[in-house]
């Protein structure tokens, strides 16, 4: 792991934190394959549940470094596109944790997060037609799945910053906290996240997200293949013998 991506464990939770303050925790080569790398790692593991992503320096990320992309450094991880997770998100529910900035790419790593917790100070935006570019790394289709569409078309075409209040109000946001408070926040809410069985949270994430595409006629087989094998699974009978004994489940993930 580079010093650009910082790797902390808490409990059955992992901080993956963006190091580079200086920058604003701006998007580069180095950061992308550090958080692809934390990740490919993470999700292998049975004893991490859930994950929060954030930033150092009171800042989440202002996007791509642009003077890394003018000279060639781009922060795209093949197989996982930009910031080593745009285009494959872990299998494991991860939270995005922001203060200040989440702007352009930036906002892009945080819608794909699956819970948002932001400070009340933190700024929102797509502002890459400002600088002629587009918001490639999932904005503009994630964007309009989420919130309005009148809304999103506004937020990604006039480009500027909006508050975490707003984005509270459409239901992006899930938590605002206290500024300085984010990491605080979203930790408590990956902890609530984290106490439940992992196969069952996997296969809960996973067919939240693909069912959005699936024809009505197929939903409940395609649904069955993803969910069947987490009923016979250990951790199931022990969710049952726990809650039997009143006692807290011990679960393996198994």
């Amino acid at each position: 792991m580079s010093d650009e991506v910082l790797v902390e464990e808490s409990d059955n939770v992992a901080i993956i934190t963006i190091n580079r303050p200086n920058q604003r925790n701006a998007i580069n080569g180095a950061v992308a394959r550090g958080i692809a790398e934390a990740l490919d790692s993470l999700d292998a593991r049975t004893d991490i549940s859930a994950y929060v992503l954030t930033g150092a320096g009171g800042y989440f990320s202002a996007g791509m470094d642009l003077k890394g992309f003018l000279t060639g450094d781009l922060p795209v991880v093949e197989g996982r596109g930009f910031g080593g997770i745009a285009e494959a998100p872990p299998k494991k529910p991860l939270v995005a944790a922001v203060e200040g900035y989440a702007l352009a790419g930036g906002f892009e790593l945080a819608l794909s997060c699956d819970l948002i917790v932001a400070s009340e100070e933190a700024k929102f935006g797509l502002p890459e037609p400002k600088r002629g570019l587009v918001a490639g790394a999932g904005g503009i289709m994630r964007l309009p799945r989420r919130i309005p569409y009148h809304v999103a078309m506004e937020i990604a075409l006039t480009g500027d910053h909006y508050p975490a209040s707003r984005l509270y109000e459409l239901g992006l946001v899930n938590r605002v906290t206290e500024a300085g408070k984010a990491l605080e926040g979203a930790l408590e809410l990956a902890r609530k996240v984290a106490a439940n069985a992992p196969l069952a949270l996997a296969a809960t994430k996973r067919v939240i997200i693909e069912s959005q595409d699936w024809p009505l006629g197929e939903m409940f087989a395609r649904q069955g293949a993803i969910i069947n094998p987490v009923f016979g699974s250990q951790d199931a009978m022990e969710g049952a013998a726990a809650f039997a004994e009143k006692r807290q489940p011990q679960w393996k993930g198994i």
